[in-house]
Order: C-alpha cells, then structure tokens, then sequence
C-alpha cells in the first residue's frame, strides 16, 4: 500500500477553509505533483514521514533553543474538517499559514542533519534497513523540506497538507 504525506505551497488569498473545496484542489495538485514538484511548489514523503517527525523531535535535546519549531514541517497547522462537527483531533487536510511556513523555513535552514541523526538515527534506521541507507533516505526528505519551506516562505505562501492512501 502506498501512502503519502503531500505538502503544497500556495498563496493564502487563494485557499478557502472549505474541505470540499480545498479536497478538489490538493487532488488536482496530486495529479499534477510530478509537475509542480519540478517547479519547487509541492512535495511528498511517502510513508515514513512520521520517522522525519521523529527525526525533527531530536532536535528537543539539542543544545540550541528551537522553541519547538521542530513541530511545523510535518504535523504543523489547522485542521480543515469535513464539517462544522467533524474530529479536529485527527484532520484529512491542515493549512500551515505564512507564519508558520517561515519559522519553518528557519527551523530547517538552521538545524544540523548531522546532530539530529546522531541523536534520533539508531531508531529511524531500525526495521532491518541499512544504516547508510536510511541515513540517505532521511537525509533527502531533509533538504526537500528545507528547500520546499525556504521558497515558500520566500513568496510568502501558506502550505496546505494532505495524506493519500
């Protein structure tokens, strides 16, 4: 089974906090994806993206103060319900707006790969998986993020996050 987190930047004045319409959007973003990934609008972490979540938490016992900026890239925002009495606590759709996307973006740009793997990568590269192999892995969905935050939050977007199974 493939599942994905999918993360697309767009402009706030574009987003309605309707889940219907919002639905219909990231959908067409999704299939669109290989395209605007290309452009630097969009990107996806297949089903490890909890792991990177884990990873960005190490940053907690680090001796720099991140004010747990670490919590933006992956589960950052608000929720979008399917209704006025739909569970919040577990959302299909989040918008992380501009000023979250730019701390982000500084999270990202300022933490070391290096020390949150020596901390947190003997339990991310478990699950019988090469050591180097995972540490790559990671690695990669690190310099997306940060490159996908950095140019969204140079243009000032929201990011709006989705999960497709």
């Amino acid at each position: 089974m493939s599942i994905h987190l999918h993360l697309r930047a767009v402009a706030e004045s574009e987003i309605r906090d309707d889940h219907t319409w919002l639905a219909a959007f990231m959908w067409e973003a999704w299939e669109n994806h290989p395209d605007e990934y290309a452009a630097g609008i969009a990107d996806s972490i297949d089903k490890v993206w909890d792991s990177v979540n884990d990873l960005y938490a190490a940053a907690d016992v680090l001796p720099v103060d991140t004010d747990k900026l670490w919590t933006l890239p992956i589960y950052g925002g608000r929720p979008v319900a399917h209704s006025a009495d739909a569970d919040t606590s577990n959302p299909p759709l989040m918008i992380l707006e501009p000023p979250g996307v730019s701390q982000a973006a500084r999270f990202l740009a300022s933490v070391s790969f290096d020390e949150l793997w020596n901390v947190a990568g003997a339990k991310l590269s478990g699950y019988g998986r090469d050591e180097a192999e995972a540490r790559q892995e990671f690695l990669d969905h690190h310099r997306d993020l940060q490159g996908f935050y950095g140019r969204a939050a140079a243009a000032g977007h929201a990011v709006v996050k989705a999960v497709w199974a």
